[in-house]
């Protein structure tokens, strides 16, 4: 699964990349500092099960922290979109092309209006956020109609002619675009176009069916960076205008200072947490207690930085995901070199046993016989949906 954090440029989103992922992508104020894709990982928080067995865990990809697993989760920043891209200009089709992979948007957006569409610096308040949310939305589902549209009265005819499905024929014309078969079918379920005559379909109706596939396939959050320098007034206004686009105000740079603070021991610090506290007062220069203590009013008139929580909603609340513990011993939670909750997964909502099988291994889900939940001992079929932090074990032919 992988993440896009997107956004026109100068918003602050290598800042939150980087707070993220703990990396060194270019950050600077001005327009274009990021001319490649970076890629990192970051980590959403779940809590671990071993708490409820009462002995150590082991883990292998997802850390433990105080009863508190970190999941990994791929992030891409990509160069700043500005009005146009797909189009070409500024780095559209290098951003576009770099999001093909992406499961979902995490849109970042300045909160103060201090800076304009093309990511130049205005006076603050002077610029609406909502509105470049509404201008990417267009972008992209120009950038998808597009796609879907190339040589497309040549292969609809085909498709017709050779007695295709639709379906099938959307599934070519967006190949590598990650969209799933199931949100094809719910995009056409939505859209009304002629299923039997594509070759038919008018230049909007590829537009609308674009837009609806986007709605289904890639899901956004938007990231209402620079709070700090902004009002919980302006927050709430901004929230109200995308609704049903969820909104959280974030503070990008703050909380890269407290991770990278936290990593050189000067102060403890969890992120996504309502505060932190200082180890070390006496290592502190007057520069970093002043940072600090810029810092802790932040956390303290907003809850939190923000950032920790805008991943997190986007990945469980916006890609739906939950978390699943794969091992061998259902009474144990070991796998067979007695590590206890060794991998934590995330997998779609409704996920069945047995793709969860395929997840952990090919041969598991070709070769598998049941699930058995960890907590209960009962048996789970092979169409049976995992429950969110599942503990299970698959039974599979030898």
């Amino acid at each position: 699964m992988e993440v896009g954090v997107v956004g026109k440029p100068n918003v602050g989103k290598s800042t939150l990349f980087n707070a993220l992922t703990l990396l060194d992508a270019p950050m600077a104020p001005y327009p274009f500092t990021t001319t490649v894709p970076n890629r990192g990982v970051g980590a959403i928080r779940a809590p671990c099960p071993h708490v409820e067995k009462q002995v150590a865990c082991t883990p292998g990809n997802a850390k433990c922290v105080n009863g508190v697993r970190w999941i990994p989760v791929n992030l891409i920043d990509v160069p700043g979109l500005v009005p146009g891209a797909h189009a070409g200009k500024g780095l559209g089709h290098q951003f576009l092309d770099d999001l093909r992979a992406a499961d979902g948007f995490l849109q970042v957006v300045d909160l103060s209006g201090a800076t304009d569409a093309e990511g130049q610096a205005v006076p603050a308040g002077s610029h609406d956020p909502a509105a470049e949310v509404a201008w990417l939305e267009e972008e992209l589902v120009a950038w998808v109609a597009e796609i879907l549209s190339r040589d497309f009265a040549r292969h609809a005819r085909s498709t017709e002619l050779d007695g295709k499905k639709v379906e099938e024929f959307l599934a070519a014309r967006l190949t590598g675009l990650s969209i799933s078969p199931s949100a094809i079918s719910a995009a056409l379920r939505t859209v009304p176009v002629d299923r039997q005559h594509p070759a038919r379909w008018t230049e909007a109706e590829r537009v609308a069916l674009a837009r609806e596939l986007l709605r289904i396939a890639k899901p956004r959050l938007v990231a209402a960076n620079k709070c700090d320098r902004s009002t919980p007034e302006a927050a709430a206004a901004l929230s109200a205008a995308l609704d049903p686009t969820p909104t959280v105000p974030t503070s990008a740079e703050a909380e890269l200072t407290l991770r990278r603070a936290a990593r050189a021991g000067l102060v403890d610090y969890a992120p996504g947490d309502p505060s932190f506290r200082v180890a070390d007062p006496e290592r502190l220069s007057v520069g970093q207690r002043k940072a600090l203590d810029d810092i802790r009013s932040i956390v303290a008139h907003w809850g939190s930085t923000g950032v920790q929580a805008a991943l997190e909603k986007m990945v469980y609340e916006r890609l739906h995901q939950v978390v699943v513990y794969p091992v061998e011993d259902e009474t144990h939670w070991t796998d067979g070199r007695g590590r206890v909750l060794p991998d934590a997964l995330l997998v779609p909502a409704g996920t069945p046993a047995s793709e969860v099988a395929f997840r952990v291994h090919t041969d598991l889900g070709r070769n598998f016989i049941r699930a058995i939940d960890g907590r209960t001992h009962r048996a789970l079929a092979a169409d049976h949906p995992v429950e969110p932090n599942a503990v299970i074990r698959i039974v599979a032919r030898k």
